[in-house]
């Protein structure tokens, strides 16, 4: 195989950022593509194999400029980067970081960080209703919540509403306490965060308080007519098929519509169907609806975060891997095949 180096030019004040912290990303790029890559003064020489040396010189020229336009590069836009070349498909993060949604009350911009996610965010501006499906970490509620309060300040919409199912995790957790609105903040805290960090605290308590801004429980929807809104159904997997259906015939004019979950990740008791599922296969052919569907590859959180919704995807994948259902009482079920009584009480 033929062997040969090639040198890239990188600005002295992006280097660090393009390099990352102790090399890393340099190093990541070298265990990836199996090339050789040293640094003198700006001039970054590349050693390898012709087609793997001709990948790396194209994502460091990708990263350069990415570096140019004051991006902090992270873990996962190498990881994605790299992806994307493997597939012929160069200067990907370049396209996406053409387009910025918002920015945070800090002043950091949010953008799509992959192709998924700028697929989601045009289908958003596009389509009347969209179902935002994938794993935990793929940027589904935040970006719908960021698309949301762009259409609100720019008074394209008269309020925001986000709602959710309110069901526990795979646990039982009694009764809380305190009012209603303490009852259900809990099951809405994603949501919260989501407008603390792009609206900041104090302009989301105000708005909120003039009713402009809406956090409920999904229970609180039915009877109700929502005209120039934008809403958010949060884990549509946890809905029920009545509760879906209520829920998309709220819709009123001027109005747009995310729905946001991850089949994979149902909290319903066994047995109980999810209005998430029933909702594809009842209106994928509907126009002014669509579905994006992401990935591990869409997912922005810790690196590992990503290597673990992958583990997860392939095992599901495999039809001799079940995995075990844990929501049943298999001491009640031992029981009630005995025909014995599962109270604590003395038979009657």
């Amino acid at each position: 195989m033929e062997e040969i180096s090639e040198i890239v030019q990188v600005p002295m004040e992006d280097e660090q950022n393009i390099f990352g912290q102790f090399d890393s990303h340099i190093k990541k790029l070298e265990r990836q593509l199996q090339v050789s890559i040293a640094d003198r003064n700006g001039e970054v020489r590349i050693s390898g194999s012709k087609a793997h040396v001709n990948k790396a010189k194209a994502i460091i020229r990708e990263l350069t400029e990415f570096s140019m336009r004051g991006n902090i590069i992270q873990e996962q836009n190498v990881d994605y980067a790299i992806a994307m070349s493997m597939e012929e498909n160069d200067d990907v993060l370049l396209e996406i970081d053409k387009d910025c949604i918002c920015h945070t009350v800090s002043g950091k911009p949010v953008k799509a960080k992959t192709l998924g996610q700028k697929q989601y965010v045009d289908a958003i501006r596009d389509n009347m209703i969209v179902f935002g499906l994938g794993p935990a970490g793929t940027g589904k509620t935040y970006l719908a919540m960021a698309m949301a309060i762009t259409a609100f300040k720019d008074q394209e919409v008269e309020r925001i509403i986000l709602t959710r199912p309110a069901i526990e995790a795979g646990e039982k957790l009694g009764f809380l306490p305190g009012d209603l609105q303490s009852k259900v903040d809990p099951y809405l805290r994603p949501l919260y965060d989501a407008l603390h960090q792009i609206m900041g605290a104090e302009t989301f308590m105000k708005n909120m308080e003039k009713g402009l801004i809406e956090v409920a429980p999904l229970a609180y929807m039915r009877g109700r007519t929502l005209d120039n809104a934008y809403i958010i159904l949060d884990e549509a997997q946890n809905t029920t098929p009545a509760q879906m259906k209520m829920f998309l015939t709220r819709i009123g004019f001027g109005s747009k519509v995310m729905i946001t979950g991850d089949a994979s990740q149902k909290d319903l008791a066994p047995g109980v169907a999810s209005g998430l599922d029933v909702a594809l296969k009842v209106l994928h052919n509907i126009e002014g609806i669509a579905f994006c569907k992401m990935t591990s590859r869409d997912v922005v959180r810790h690196p590992l975060v990503q290597k673990i919704v992958k583990a997860y995807e392939d095992y599901e994948s495999n039809p001799r891997n079940r995995l075990v259902d844990y929501s049943v009482n298999k001491g009640s079920e031992r029981n009630k095949r005995r025909g014995k009584g599962t109270g604590y009480g003395k038979k009657q």
